[in-house]
């Protein structure tokens, strides 16, 4: 279990985790696996150690902003990674990394710990399976993109994904808060200017969040002016995976669900626009959990029957 400390720490790279990193804090979170809340090194030994019963599938857990692998314990103290391994017999392993960097720079280095992977994993590695909760799908997605672009074998094992309450096409309240700073920049007023000034320290992982930014070509594009669009993400979903979507909705009511979503994640976004007509994904890949706001859907018995439904229809239904 993650310590208060680690908690804390996690929150705080969430908020200024790219400052902590650029000024070489020790507070910055680096990307690991991590085994019963301690960090694992990719390496043959203390993976054998961490995992002396691995078994050729894994499922690879990617928590969110300002989160720590913590946030997928269930009351019980188990996890959908846990209860996978219980049901499916696959391998949990749980990410830690610093969800205030450029999500581009997480789905880098994410790819590089991946094609090490393989050969340090203890055992042959069939299948790699990705759960991503909110931020930390977007990190998967920009990792599995990476990879696609360098050939990179590790992709090869990749066959299903699941996206948990992840903003595919951005996060409304981000490009609110970036319109708010907007409107206070052009105020001629010193104090509202410095309000502004304030705002704009949140992490460029938070920033990303705005319009799910997975390339840095993609963030060169953002505009500071006052928009609050919400595009058709540029970078598809990969083909050869199989694509699963989790959304949560604070109402019941179809019309209030469309309008709040997760009252974090718009319904629109998560579901990647799967809800409409021209759906890019199959409707039966596509869920929607009522009465679950966004944390929730982190450690919801709902989310982990409907993945275990998913699992068990195998990766090419």
């Amino acid at each position: 279990m993650t310590s208060r400390l680690e908690l804390a720490l996690g929150v705080l790279n969430g908020a200024v985790g790219d400052y902590l990193a650029r000024t070489r804090n020790g507070l910055a979170t680096e990307m690991t696996l991590v085994h019963q809340g301690r960090p694992v090194p990719a390496a043959a030994a203390a993976l054998a150690r961490a995992y002396p019963q691995a078994s050729r599938r894994a499922v690879l857990l990617v928590h969110g902003l300002m989160c720590t692998e913590d946030v997928w314990r269930l009351p019980d103290g188990s996890d959908y990674g846990s209860l996978l391994e219980r049901d499916f017999g696959w391998t949990p392993l749980y990410l830690r990394f610093n969800s205030g960097l450029p999500i581009p720079d997480n789905g880098v280095a994410l790819a590089r710990l991946l094609e090490a992977l393989p050969d340090v994993y203890p055992g042959p590695l069939e299948e790699l399976v990705f759960v991503g909760f909110s931020l930390g799908g977007l990190v998967v997605r920009s990792a599995c993109h990476e990879a696609s672009l360098a050939g990179s074998p590790w992709l090869k094992r990749v066959r299903r994904a699941f996206y948990v309450g992840t903003p595919h096409r951005g996060a409304a309240l981000e490009r609110l808060g970036r319109a708010a700073a907007g409107l206070l920049r052009v105020i001629p007023d010193p104090y509202a200017r410095l309000v502004a000034e304030l705002g704009d320290l949140r992490s460029e992982g938070i920033k990303d969040l705005g319009d799910a930014d997975l390339r840095h070509e993609d963030r060169a594009r953002r505009r500071d002016g006052i928009t609050l669009r919400d595009p058709q993400h540029p970078v598809p979903l990969l083909p050869g995976i199989a694509h699963h979507l989790v959304a949560g909705s604070v109402a019941r009511d179809p019309r209030l669900s469309l309008l709040f979503g997760d009252a974090v994640v718009a319904l629109s976004s998560a579901t990647d626009g799967s809800l409409r007509a021209a759906s890019p994904l199959p409707a039966d890949r596509v869920h929607v959990i009522p009465e679950a706001t966004h944390l929730q859907l982190a450690h919801d018995l709902r989310v982990y029957d409907r993945l275990r439904a998913w699992c068990a229809e195998g990766p090419d239904s």
